[in-house]
């Protein structure tokens, strides 16, 4: 099976209780990505997602974007790996 792009983003700031991932979610819709979107017990919000890279790039930005009031930092870590997702979900 031919390997995808993949990315572990970490969100900082204030992403929790605000609708981070229902909006994640939201944005999702518009690009061609499969992944999830969780809260973690830190406070910070991680995503996962695989596709191509130049549409990981602009979902990532859209997510920046809309959410700008509340995230603080992002952090990013990508790699190649087999697909391992189908759609995309809130965990």
């Amino acid at each position: 099976m031919p390997e995808i792009h993949y990315e572990n983003v970490f969100f900082s700031g204030r992403v929790q209780g605000v609708g981070f991932r229902y909006a994640v979610m939201q944005v999702a819709k518009e690009f061609e990505v499969a992944g999830n979107v969780r809260n973690l017990a830190d406070g910070r919000v991680e995503l996962e997602a695989e596709g191509a890279v130049g549409e990981i790039g602009a979902f990532i930005a859209a997510i920046e974007e809309r959410m700008h009031g509340y995230i603080r930092k992002t952090e990013r870590l990508a790699r190649q790996r087999e697909p391992q997702f189908h759609g995309f979900r809130i965990k």
